[in-house]
């Protein structure tokens, strides 16, 4: 009797269905409320759910539009969202997620920027806040780990990473010049070695397979993500509107001189000075609204920043709390309508700080998508990736060094908050919990901690 040779079982890896645009819909959504961390802890979160978990795009595919958006003057992780949901949904896909994705973080400061300024200092939420911090830096140093852990391939990745993290850490050179030359290197690099700087390349190169994608390595580009020369007029007319209509109307209304229109104009320069993130704008910010216009102190522009940092959305959202409160100090609208004041001009401020980074996207999609399977192209953007990691690491050196020692370095160790992070860290790493969980967890602890301590 013949037995059959056992085969080695097959490794099947199963389509996922296509997304509907409903489902779509309401991860974005969620994403919106649950964004806590800056643009590291953003971009893990929809790692972990649109690579790992839902499968909806492949890694490589993920990590190119990622390395295109850390390219652009804006906030990345937005643009990261903004791009895949324009790749999955057309038009409509793209200005929906990038939408939800800042209007929860615009509603709750709109409230909150109320709260600080009408009813001064909360214990509530000074203790929330409290606790929330050091969870941030922990969510920034897991996100660190993760993005590296998948983009640090080999040694000449690794050697990258860390250049970048002495760059700015210890020289102070800026973040595009950082980009600028990782690019370069990456450029060179591709012609003299190009396994090394191929997307997930060289040593150690396998990835951990999550199953085949909706939009996998070897998709091809959808209709609407072609490139076409009418399609680019089209976007940069309406985009031309969108603008020149809002900013006209305020002059026409309210004149050149006024709060609003120098909000408009102030801060469409300022979207394109958000070259390599929110922090890099922020002494630009600071100098305008501060020390130009009065429209808040310097405490309170510290304050924001920590508002910033501990809700949802990308950091750059401090510009809502900017124009809140220089809305709402000067009483544009008159002393009866103070909020609604400081709500229309957190809004404006939104508007033109977020609109050059939604036609960023729609114009310079197709291109990017041309170029996902060149190794001419994806060469520097791989080496970017990894110099990128270097600065996130930064990052959370920078939350870690303010939050343990808040009076300075060298002053006394904030202990409390040394053990809140702490627990985070074991939260994340060790028992893989979710963010919002631990962001939810390490809130009450601080709220405790300043209540009996």
């Amino acid at each position: 009797m013949n037995t059959p040779d056992l085969q080695p079982p097959i490794e099947v890896r199963t389509e996922p269905p296509a997304v509907r645009f409903r489902d779509a819909f309401i991860f974005w959504l969620k994403l919106g409320f649950i964004s806590f961390g800056g643009p590291a802890g953003q971009i893990s979160i929809m790692h972990q759910e649109l690579v790992e978990n839902r499968r909806w795009i492949s890694e490589r595919r993920f990590l190119h539009a990622l390395n295109y958006c850390m390219l652009l003057p804006g906030p990345e992780a937005q643009q990261l969202a903004t791009y895949i949901g324009w790749l999955m949904h057309r038009t409509r896909g793209g200005i929906v997620a990038g939408v939800l994705f800042v209007l929860p973080s615009l509603l709750i400061l709109i409230v909150l920027s109320w709260l600080y300024i009408a009813f001064g200092n909360l214990p509530l939420i000074e203790g929330l806040f409290y606790g929330i911090k050091p969870a941030v830096t922990a969510i920034v140093l897991q996100a660190a780990h993760r993005i590296g852990s998948r983009a640090l391939k080999n040694s000449a990745l690794w050697t990258i990473a860390a250049a970048s993290f002495v760059a700015i850490f210890a020289l102070n050179v800026p973040f595009p010049v950082i980009v600028v030359a990782a690019a370069l290197i990456g450029y060179l690099g591709g012609k003299i070695a190009p396994s090394k700087f191929s997307v997930g390349g060289g040593h150690g190169a396998a990835q951990k397979s999550f199953g085949k994608a909706i939009i996998d390595d070897d998709t091809p580009t959808p209709l609407h993500a072609q490139f076409h020369w009418i399609k680019l007029f089209k976007i940069v007319f309406v985009g031309a509107l969108l603008w020149v209509i809002p900013m006209w109307g305020l002059v026409a209304i309210y004149g050149w001189n006024h709060t609003y229109t120098k909000m408009g104009w102030f801060f469409t320069k300022a979207a394109f000075m958000t070259f390599g993130g929110a922090y890099a704008v922020l002494p630009y910010v600071y100098q305008g609204a501060v020390a130009q216009f009065s429209w808040l102190t310097p405490t309170q522009m510290i304050d924001g920043l920590a508002l910033g940092e501990t809700t949802p959305g990308p950091l750059i959202m401090v510009v809502a709390f900017v124009g809140f409160i220089g809305g709402y100090a000067k009483a544009v609208l008159g002393p009866d309508h103070l909020f609604l004041a400081g709500a229309i001009a957190a809004t404006l401020v939104t508007w033109f700080t977020f609109l050059p980074s939604f036609l960023f996207i729609l114009i310079g999609g197709p291109l990017v998508e041309a170029t996902h399977q060149d190794i001419q192209f994806t060469a520097p953007l791989t080496a970017i990736t990894a110099a990128v990691v270097g600065v996130i690491l930064n990052l959370a050196t920078f939350f870690g060094l303010h939050v343990l020692w808040p009076q300075g370095w060298a002053q006394r160790f904030d202990w409390i908050s040394g053990l809140i992070a702490l627990a985070a860290l074991i939260a994340l790493f060790r028992f893989k919990r979710n963010v919002i969980h631990v962001i939810i967890a390490c809130a009450l602890l601080g709220l405790l901690a300043k209540t009996f301590l």
